[in-house]
């Protein structure tokens, strides 16, 4: 059962997510990382009822969606503060809030996570191809898996997710993460299964992943221009 694991604020299950275990190097680009966290910041303020979205429509593309203050109220979790900050006078469009709000974003969850001893720093020895040693950030044992136990679970039918578990799958799924799961399982066959758990459950969150899924596109797409 996975109900005594403490629970991490989304975008610190990302990352863990996002991280080998054991040398604390990136599965993905750092930038598409921090998209993801980006989003996973906004799923969390929308399920804590602190933002809302405008309606869904056939006319406007997801990511062209304004995002509305609902709970203008600090809660001590100063990324989340930041966040609500960020969108209270100016109602901004999701996608350009997402770009602009995910800057700096893997260096501030990074050094959360660190301050609460979930990740540690560690500095590898310099390798053969560079002379300059390379600081890495490894998870502590209250760190490993945590996220993972979860979404194992619920890819194999063990457990039912809840709004958090869903809209994680769905994170993973478009940011190409599925893979280290470390499942048995065809890497399509399950990032299938994690789309369409994350595809039962709120409209806004699975806007919100869309719009991440879109932006990490156009990063790609520009990367080859």
């Amino acid at each position: 059962m996975t109900a005594s694991i403490p629970r991490l604020p989304l975008r610190d299950d990302l990352f863990l997510l996002g991280h080998d275990d054991d040398t604390g190097h990136p599965h993905v680009h750092r930038q598409n990382l921090a998209l993801g966290l980006a989003g996973a910041v906004l799923i969390d303020l929308y399920l804590a009822g602190r933002v809302t979205l405008d309606p869904n429509d056939d006319i406007r593309p997801a990511s062209h969606q304004r995002i509305h203050p609902h709970i203008d109220r600090p809660v001590g979790d100063l990324i989340a503060d930041a966040a609500t900050a960020s969108i209270r006078h100016t109602h901004p469009l999701l996608r350009w809030w997402l770009r602009g709000f995910s800057d700096d974003l893997y260096d501030r969850t990074r050094a959360g996570l660190v301050a609460g001893g979930i990740l540690r720093h560690h500095t590898r020895r310099a390798s053969a191809a560079s002379s300059a040693p390379t600081p890495t950030c490894p998870p502590t044992a209250n760190g490993r898996s945590l996220a993972r136990s979860r979404l194992r679970y619920i890819a194999t039918g063990r457990e039912q997710p809840d709004n958090h578990t869903a809209a994680l799958a769905g994170l993973v799924a478009d940011l190409g993460l599925t893979s280290h799961l470390y499942l048995d399982d065809d890497t399509t066959t399950l990032t299938s299964r994690l789309k369409a758990i994350a595809a039962q459950h709120y409209q806004p969150v699975r806007d919100i992943a869309a719009a991440v899924d879109a932006a990490v596109g156009d990063l790609a797409t520009a990367a080859y221009r």
